[in-house]
C-alpha cells in the first residue's frame, strides 16, 4: 500500500467513524451541510480578526503583507462562495459528490492547520492573540469541510399508522 493510499484510507476513516456520527447526531433540521457552511463561515471571521490583530499589534507599517493577508482572505470568500453554490449538489438520500470532491482540500487543510497550532504554540507573547485566532479559523475550517463532505440523511419516511391512522373529517365544502 503506498502512502497516498494510505493517506486516504485515513481520511475516509475520519470521515466514517469520527465526523459522520456527528452529522447523524446534528436535528434534523440543521443538516450536516448547513453546520459545515456555519463552521466555513466562522473560519472567515476568525481569519479576519487575525488580520485586523495582527495590524493592530504591528501598528500597520508593513503595507506589503497587509495586502497579501487581505488578498488570502479574499479567496477563502471565494471558495466559501463556491462551496455555497455547491449546496445543490447535495441532496437527501443520494451520494454526497462533496465527499470526493473535497478529498485533496480536506487532506492538505490537516497539516496546514497541525502547522498553525505549532505556530500558535511557539510564538511570541505579543502575537500570541492574532497568532491563537488564525489557529481557531484553521480547525474550524477543517471541521467545516468535514461536515461539509459527510452523507446527508436520507429524507424521512412517514410511517402508516401516520397516515392511516387518523381519523375521517369530512369537509365543510362537502366532496372529497
Amino acid at each position: 500500500m503506498t502512502l497516498g493510499e494510505r493517506i486516504t484510507r485515513m481520511d475516509s476513516w475520519l470521515l466514517d467513524q469520527v465526523c459522520q456520527p456527528m452529522a447523524d447526531r446534528l436535528p434534523e433540521r440543521f443538516p450536516a451541510f448547513d453546520a459545515g457552511m456555519s463552521c466555513q463561515f466562522g473560519s472567515l471571521l476568525l481569519s479576519a480578526v487575525s488580520i485586523i490583530a495582527v495590524f493592530v499589534l504591528t501598528g500597520m507599517h508593513d503595507f506589503g503583507n497587509m495586502i497579501f493577508n487581505v488578498l488570502v482572505w479574499c479567496l477563502c470568500v471565494s471558495f466559501f462562495i463556491g462551496l455555497g453554490r455547491l449546496r445543490v449538489l447535495v441532496k437527501p438520500g443520494k451520494p454526497n459528490p462533496l465527499r470526493h470532491m473535497l478529498v485533496s482540500a480536506r487532506i492538505i487543510s490537516i497539516p496546514f492547520a497541525m502547522y498553525v497550532v505549532y505556530q500558535a504554540l511557539t510564538s511570541p507573547p505579543t502575537f500570541g492573540t492574532a497568532v491563537w485566532f488564525n489557529a481557531f479559523s484553521n480547525i474550524v475550517f477543517v471541521v467545516g469541510l468535514y461536515l461539509i463532505s459527510c452523507q446527508p440523511r436520507p429524507p424521512r419516511v412517514r410511517t402508516t399508522e401516520d397516515v392511516w391512522g387518523r381519523g375521517f373529517a369530512p369537509r365543510p365544502e362537502g366532496g372529497f
